[in-house]
């Protein structure tokens, strides 16, 4: 996986952040930050984001708490805007003002944030099947609290959750992945679920993961009813997987018009993990988007 990636890590808003980076000579405006999501690690870009033109430079990078990245203690460390501070740090320390930003899940949820904290930098942002948080909370309905019951579980007090989920980890997370609708195990890389069963057998990530979910309820629920009524001129692209739970429960695309003045609408074929299920439909879709709005 990665070819002609280099594997790093830095030092950035005080953690390790690990990440892949590939062109980093080609220094410019065009770079493309990749963010994976739950329960996931930046393997997941492997056979899509090293699919983009050369003169791309390419970062993946694992989230805080997850993957290699480090896993600070603390409910406190891991609110979006934490994260999103810790990627807009890392792409500063390569060089980078300005740059393009992809997120699936989780990671759409801290390119959203970064695009709230610091408009400027961002030049297209790319969110991968979700809706905003503050909407999925502030007007959580009986039908997604069921498709979605992980919110809830993964936030509930210390250590319950870590307990049950550390009984049998692959068990729980690999229930993760089929739950939202579209896909099973076979849709997977196996490299990728190597690395992904690596990741969440670890005590720590499984905690810090945790955490994320507990920061979400108690820190980004009231930051994002805070910004409810901005809307941004970013060129946003909204993707969503046809079969999956979200696409189910929502009107994906229609849930960011008040977030997003310019959004380009991409259903795919698939479920939540639709860059998983049809990589290379998605990096067309990504490609077509990001060519499209080079200025």
């Amino acid at each position: 996986m990665f070819d002609d990636f280099d594997l790093s890590n830095a030092k950035v808003n005080g953690v390790e952040i690990n990440f892949r980076i590939k062109n980093n000579h080609n220094a410019s405006e065009n770079a493309i930050l990749f963010l994976h999501g739950f329960p996931q690690t930046h393997a997941m870009w492997a056979g899509i984001a090293d699919k983009f033109p050369d003169n791309y430079p390419i970062i993946c990078s694992d989230l805080r708490g997850y993957g290699n990245s480090e896993k600070p203690k603390g409910v406190e460390n891991f609110s979006f805007r934490h994260m999103a501070e810790d990627q807009f740090q890392l792409m500063s320390h390569l060089g980078f003002k300005k740059f393009h930003i992809v997120g699936h899940d989780r990671g759409g949820r801290v390119a959203h944030r970064m695009a709230l904290d610091e408009t400027d930098r961002i030049k297209t942002i790319t969110l991968m099947d979700i809706v905003p948080t503050e909407l999925l909370l502030s007007e959580l309905t009986t039908q997604v609290a069921q498709s979605y019951y992980h919110w809830l579980f993964l936030a509930q007090q210390s250590p319950l959750p870590e307990k049950l989920i550390a009984a049998d980890p692959d068990y729980f997370y690999e229930s993760c992945l089929l739950g939202w609708g579209g896909a099973n195990l076979d849709s997977f890389d196996s490299e990728k679920l190597t690395q992904y069963r690596k990741s969440w057998n670890n005590a720590d990530t499984i905690r810090a993961m945790c955490d994320d979910y507990r920061a979400a309820i108690h820190f980004d629920w009231a930051l994002d009813k805070e910004d409810r009524n901005r809307c941004l001129q970013i060129p946003a692209c909204v993707m969503w997987g046809k079969t999956g739970a979200m696409a189910r429960h929502f009107d994906v695309p229609a849930t960011w018009s008040k977030n997003f003045l310019n959004i380009e609408k991409k259903p795919m074929d698939g479920g939540h993990f639709f860059p998983d299920q049809h990589p290379q439909e998605t990096v067309s879709a990504l490609v077509s988007f990001i060519i499209n709005n080079i200025n």
